[in-house]
């Protein structure tokens, strides 16, 4: 789905690669990426004349997430510019180099996905919250304190932050 003929972007020097790619194919699994909808990628691979090969495009889904605060589901819209370098030579020297993925010029074809994945768990954002203004979860009950207090604050309170409470006034 997500790979590149080399001997094709060896004749046309650039391949545009269109994919849709399903919510629950296997490039996600054990991702930790729970996505609402297809995914949509785009990307223009380049042959550049040092040897690399070059992906630039974008990536945009709606990911299900959890607010960080009251724990209730969010759809978020995800979209990133992507722009992904395939070099010849060694793994883990070429990435901690320069963030480059390896090359197999071998292979028959480029195979983007792992790449494309990296890049996306990059991107997202961890921290969601459902509204600027959610309260969370009372960390001594767990209620949900966009339903209203719970009551439990002020009776189950430190008392090490006595001090502290007395400046405030």
């Amino acid at each position: 789905m997500l790979k590149v003929d080399l001997g094709r972007l060896g004749r046309e020097g650039s391949v545009l690669v269109e994919a849709r790619i399903p919510a629950d194919d296997a490039l996600w699994e054990d991702s930790g990426l729970a996505w609402s909808g297809p995914v949509e990628i785009q990307l223009r691979v380049l042959s550049a004349g040092s040897g690399e090969i070059v992906g630039r495009g974008s990536v945009t889904g709606t990911l299900d997430q959890e607010c960080r605060r009251c724990l209730e589901p969010v759809s978020t819209k995800f979209a990133k510019d992507l722009t992904i370098v395939f070099v010849e030579g060694d793994a883990e020297a070429d990435f901690e180099d320069g963030g480059a993925f390896v090359l197999d010029k071998n292979a028959p074809n480029l195979d983007l996905g792992v790449a494309v994945r990296e890049e996306v768990l990059l991107a997202m954002n961890p921290y969601v919250v459902c509204d600027p203004e959610c309260p969370g979860i009372c960390p001594t009950c767990g209620a949900n304190l966009k339903e209203g207090a719970c009551g439990c604050t002020e009776r189950n309170q430190d008392p090490r932050w006595d001090a502290l409470r007395e400046l405030k006034g």
